[in-house]
């Protein structure tokens, strides 16, 4: 992506974000007061994630999940800790809202690839890794092309995809997507799973993580 690029991308997120703030902000408001009364503080789920060229950033979104741990002191597994609110504000793509934010801060864009975990950065091939040429985004073409419902590989492919085909037009194409998706409420979660199963595979190593 060229600077001239980079520069257009940019002023449509501040400009989207900014709106889509104001104009969802009560919303927001009813998302957080139904998180303090259901599950207390704190509302936001905080994370440390990977970004643009692989710079670390702080990801925020609405909590979903309680802190429950078992007897050793480890947390329990996603899908006993995601509560009965949790799973409707996740349906709704609800806990997402909170990363507008980021997207004013300049640390995500509207669309891009997901923000990842840490621990997978040394998991990746040198073509997964491609996905750190652009800002990661809040929506992507891996998320309006299955979201957890496809494989992991399906969608670093989207995700390169992505990078080598950018352009506006394809930034509108993908958000009026995700409203639908949305809408639709596919693709939310991995059959059997909260979410999405743990990338394990360090491909470019040659070894499986068990």
């Amino acid at each position: 992506m060229v600077p001239m690029q980079k520069a257009i991308k940019r002023v449509f997120d501040f400009f989207v974000a900014g709106l889509l703030l104001v104009l969802l902000s009560p919303l927001l408001l009813v998302t957080a007061l139904l998180i303090r009364i259901r599950m207390g503080s704190p509302l936001l789920f905080r994370q440390q994630r990977p970004g643009y060229r692989e710079k670390l950033f702080t990801v925020s979104k609405f909590r979903t999940m309680t802190n429950a741990c078992n007897k050793s002191g480890k947390l329990l597994p996603d899908e006993e800790r995601l509560t009965r609110l949790g799973r409707i504000i996740r349906s709704l793509s609800l806990d997402e809202l909170p990363q507008l934010w980021n997207v004013l801060k300049g640390d995500l864009s509207l669309v891009g690839p997901r923000p990842l975990l840490i621990e997978y950065l040394e998991r990746y091939t040198p073509e997964q890794r491609r996905r750190h040429e652009v800002k990661p985004g809040i929506t992507g073409w891996a998320q309006v092309n299955g979201r957890n419902a496809i494989t992991w590989e399906d969608k670093f492919k989207c995700d390169v995809w992505y990078v080598e085909n950018w352009s506006l037009w394809l930034d509108i194409k993908i958000l009026m997507m995700t409203v639908w998706k949305v809408i639709k409420r596919e693709g939310i979660s991995q059959r059997g799973r909260a979410t999405m199963e743990e990338f394990k595979e360090l491909t470019n190593k040659g070894i499986i993580v068990k």
